[in-house]
């Protein structure tokens, strides 16, 4: 069976067999040259890989005809056909039908989006001086050619493949591996109607094609509750501050004439509520029991202990594992 299926997709025109056989393995390095929309032989061709899927359909977006249909190469579920009439890229969907008694349903092609990633970024990246990494790293909820999903971006220099993995796609990294970014050693994706929430991790093939444990993101805004320790899509929060006032009054009250006394302080053992199960108190509970208990006692300021995510409930957060991410003990971000 394996020696006739390659036969088969060695003698197709639509994909090399190579470049197939390196999709089902999951060691193909560069996803956005294989799937989505390609220049072949004058013409365009359509490939998606689509693990489980029935059969799949390339819907034009802007009248919403069926084009054509897809030809399974692989059973693995390499799907790609030659799109009739048409010489240029165009905004197209993928309808897929996953079987089960269910009806198809249309999906949005992470592989037609162009790059995450802006190239002053990419040049910063390179140089080791880009000061907000926070912006352009991590998954960051967005919009691109008016479809909305997610972007993400990782660091990951030495690895010959990344992808994002999660419940969305069975953790599966052939699904959704990354482009990557050579200048500056970065993998980024757009994965459209992914929204906040959603669990994820990447997984990367390490320089020696080795498999790596699964990796959290390094810059993730939230992550799960520990013992778990997947990232959880989250995005920069936004808030508008309005506090002038009183960081002109702190300016005056830390200049060196006046008196300070610092209460240190470790917000999971400060206080806790018995008569719910032992449980943290919230962030907001803290600003408000803290903050006063602190100021009856005469102290004129707090120092934190670790407050980024950690994944030992009997430390003191000394050792942590997202330093973007405030821990979900005491809630969300």
């Amino acid at each position: 069976m394996a020696e006739t299926r390659k036969r088969t997709t060695a003698q197709h025109p639509l994909v090399e067999s190579a470049e197939l056989q390196a999709v089902v393995r999951g060691s193909h390095e560069n996803p956005f040259g294989v799937f989505g929309l390609h220049e072949v032989g004058g013409g365009l061709v359509i490939r998606t890989f689509q693990p489980g899927a029935v059969s799949v359909e390339l819907v034009e977006a802007a009248s919403g005809k069926v084009l054509t249909a897809l030809e399974r190469l692989d059973e693995a579920g390499f799907f790609a056909a030659r799109v009739p009439r048409k010489k240029a890229p165009f905004a197209y969907r993928l309808l897929v039908d996953w079987g089960g008694g269910e009806p198809p349903r249309e999906i949005e092609d992470p592989y037609r989006f162009g790059t995450v990633l802006g190239e002053m970024d990419v040049y910063l990246l390179a140089e080791g001086r880009h000061l907000r990494l926070f912006e352009q790293l991590g998954a960051h909820p967005a919009e691109m050619d008016g479809v909305p999903g997610t972007r993400f971006a990782v660091w990951a220099p030495n690895a010959r493949r990344a992808s994002v993995v999660g419940p969305f796609n069975n953790w599966d990294g052939r699904r959704h591996p990354m482009r990557k970014r050579i200048e500056c050693g970065c993998f980024e994706l757009f994965i459209p109607h992914l929204q906040k929430g959603e669990l994820y991790k990447y997984e990367l093939v390490g320089p020696q094609g080795e498999m790596l444990p699964l990796k959290a993101d390094p810059v993730g805004f939230r992550a799960e509750h520990p013992p778990a320790n997947a990232s959880v899509v989250h995005g920069l929060v936004r808030h508008e501050w309005h506090d002038g006032d009183w960081l002109e009054r702190r300016a005056r009250a830390q200049s060196r004439e006046a008196p300070i006394s610092i209460y240190e302080v470790h917000l999971g053992s400060w206080m806790r509520v018995p008569e719910e199960g032992n449980r943290y108190l919230s962030y907001t509970e803290l600003a408000e029991r803290l903050v006063a208990y602190v100021k009856e006692m005469g102290f004129t300021h707090i120092e934190l202990m670790p407050v980024s995510e950690y994944p030992f409930d009997g430390s003191w957060g000394y050792q942590p594992v997202g330093l973007f991410a405030p821990t979900i003990r005491h809630g969300t971000p």
